[in-house]
């Protein structure tokens, strides 16, 4: 793809921070303004360009009617989600209560795609401590979303509880009998058998994240 000039660049990223700012497209004139340009049909023939080039489409019947492409580094719509604490993937750490969450404290927040969240909504996320997952592509250091979720099914990765330990842990959930395995992804770890009162399912994964180290 052939790369715009110095000024279609400025036109893209005015009209990219312009929607992230406002969330709907600038118009002719506010590009005209705001990139300190001479006409707007000076304006007009840069988006033409741009729009062949294919950084943008436009509706010249539409007013405001600009979207930017992939190659015009479109932004992803996003939500914040607030981490509320620490999950220990191999030696378990108590999280915040569950009846916390529906008050979340948003100074230690993550932004991540509504695309990754799938429609999802009341999201939280822990981060990671220990290896016990790490077959999971979750490894120490890693944060995963998650749903708020009482119940599980068969394999579902889930923060659960241990009422009587008093721990909560990162695992994949299974029924075997009559009781629950709690089974991690590491070969090198044994899975936790515990009775089905004793578990109480804190949520559901997401996705998981790994942080820029």
């Amino acid at each position: 793809m052939k790369e715009p000039t110095t000024r279609q660049k400025k036109i893209l990223d005015y009209i990219r921070d312009f929607i992230s700012e406002h969330d709907y497209p600038p118009s002719i004139r506010d590009i005209q303004l705001g990139c300190n340009v001479s006409s707007t049909s000076v304006v007009d023939y840069n988006l033409r360009a741009l729009e062949r080039l294919g950084y943008l489409r436009r509706d010249r019947e539409v007013s405001r009617a600009i979207e930017l492409t992939a190659a015009g580094g479109k932004r992803p719509r996003t939500m914040a989600v607030p981490i509320v604490g620490q999950i220990a993937a191999g030696q378990p750490i108590p999280v915040p209560d569950t009846d916390e969450f529906p008050n979340p404290d948003y100074s230690d927040a993550i932004e991540i795609t509504e695309e990754m969240t799938g429609g999802r909504e009341g999201l939280f996320a822990l981060r990671v401590k220990g290896v016990s997952m790490i077959d999971a592509l979750i490894n120490d250091g890693d944060i995963v979303v998650m749903e708020p979720a009482k119940t599980a099914d068969e394999g579902d990765m889930v923060a659960v509880w241990l009422k009587e330990e008093e721990e909560v842990t990162l695992k994949h959930f299974h029924h075997e009998g009559d009781k629950i395995r709690l089974q991690p992804a590491n070969s090198t770890m044994p899975p936790i058998y515990t009775a089905p009162d004793n578990v109480e399912i804190q949520g559901k994964v997401v996705c998981a994240i790994r942080p820029m180290r």
